[in-house]
């Protein structure tokens, strides 16, 4: 017998991870707690005992953090994409419109003043605070995202559809915010400290968001056709019902859309909602959608559980009074306040629109944009470890406050609505 190494540690860890995210969704199911916030805390205190557990540190691992929670993101976002049964439409879809087009920016400016304010930054790097944590996440409480692919249209209540819908949109959609940051950084650093506006706005706002969505709906159809109606049948994927087939779609949406330069991420959940209008009712969306699951679940835990040894470690140390007001501000007030404004006038009653507006979570989209934006710009390293340690934290605030509250929550909102003869 050789003696114990480090990687047979590793390895049995792994292994208690796998089956900890296969079995804990079932028995967190319908009780006030969620899988990422156990997942989260097992973290922490590896972290904080006496073991020999890696903790990464994002400002050492920024490579391997960025891609790490890149490849989460866009596994989320194919299957926020397939679950959707309501078509894409104007009046369909007002409440993820109006939380993109007003809370979203709303949320972003407000965030930006109490950056400035409060943790006294500059103005680009205080936009970039507010632009990494404006992106929501309700993969980390499943009790507020749409379930799996139906064959109703109509099978989805509001506030699930819209915060789903929410979510997959703005994970694109804060990159020109992010990128406005490196802009203003670097222009602050020369004579022009406004010429970089016109360039950004047809830029990185106008050109690659429609050039992601363009590439969103060319792959979305294409690939449709090659699951549902391609000849001969041997290309036809849906008769084959294998659902690792998924990760290609994805992979295939995000490298043709970057290799272009539009938004990655944009186009992803534009080619998934694309996929699930080309056959809307055909069994294999469920076949792919539990695919993705299954994967976003694993990375999910896996990365959760590094964030709490970082917390333990050097995000909790690094982190300021100011800072983590800068995330109860956002989470308590901020994000519940900017959605309640976003969807004043929409088909939604005063119910479903408060819960909409207050279940704005935050997780790893904006760990990902932390790590990118360190990497293409040395201009922020002043205030690296306190972006990290502000974003962290913000993170950990939302998974454990909508955690939390999102089961008994929603439970008295479908309570409420079976009970009304009439909408809340």
């Amino acid at each position: 017998m050789g003696r114990v190494t480090f990687s047979d540690a590793v390895y049995l860890a792994l292994g208690i991870g796998a089956l900890g995210a296969a079995v804990l969704p079932r028995l967190v199911f319908r009780r006030p707690l969620s899988m990422p916030m156990v997942f989260l805390a097992a973290g922490a205190l590896a972290a904080a005992l006496p073991l020999s557990v890696p903790v990464v540190d994002p400002g050492r691992d920024r490579l391997w953090v960025e891609h790490a929670t890149e490849l989460c993101v866009i596994v989320s976002l194919m299957g926020a994409g397939l679950a959707l049964n309501r078509p894409v439409g104007w009046r369909r879809w007002m409440g993820p419109w109006r939380l993109l087009g007003i809370s979203m920016p709303l949320t972003i400016a407000v965030m930006a003043a109490a950056a400035v304010l409060l943790l006294q930054w500059p103005l680009a790097a205080a936009l970039l605070l507010a632009a990494v944590l404006s992106p929501t996440d309700p993969v980390l409480a499943a009790e507020v995202r749409v379930g799996e692919p139906t064959d109703a249209e109509d099978d989805e209540d509001e506030v699930r559809f819209s915060l789903t819908a929410e979510a997959g949109l703005n994970d694109g959609l804060a990159f020109p915010f992010v990128l406005a940051a490196l802009a203003l950084a670097a222009a602050s650093q020369g004579a022009g400290a406004t010429d970089w506006i016109g360039k950004w706005f047809l830029v990185d706002v106008l050109v690659r968001t429609a050039v992601g969505i363009a590439v969103g709906i060319a792959a979305g159809r294409l690939l449709g056709l090659l699951f549902f109606r391609a000849r001969p049948s041997a290309l036809r994927l849906s008769e084959h019902m294998e659902g690792f087939v998924a990760l290609g779609a994805t992979f295939l949406a995000y490298g043709a859309a970057e290799l272009v330069h539009g938004y990655g991420f944009l186009a992803v959940f534009v080619t998934a909602c694309s996929i699930r209008s080309a056959e809307r009712d055909h069994g294999y969306h469920k076949v792919l959608h539990e695919f993705t699951e299954q994967i976003e679940r694993l990375l999910t835990a896996f990365l959760l559980f590094l964030l709490g040894g970082y917390l333990v470690r050097y995000g909790l140390p690094a982190l300021t009074w100011q800072g983590a007001a800068v995330g109860l501000l956002l989470v308590l007030v901020v994000r519940p306040a900017a959605g309640w404004v976003g969807l004043l006038g929409t088909a939604a009653g005063p119910r479903e629109r408060l819960v909409t507006a207050v279940f704005g979570i935050r997780g790893i989209g904006s760990l990902f944009y932390v790590a990118y934006a360190l990497g293409h710009s040395e201009l922020f390293g002043a205030w690296a470890d306190q972006l990290w340690a502000v974003v962290a934290f913000t993170v950990l605030l939302s998974v454990f406050l909508h955690g939390t509250a999102a089961t008994p929550g929603i439970r008295r909102l479908d309570r409420l609505r079976r009970s009304s003869p009439t909408p809340p």
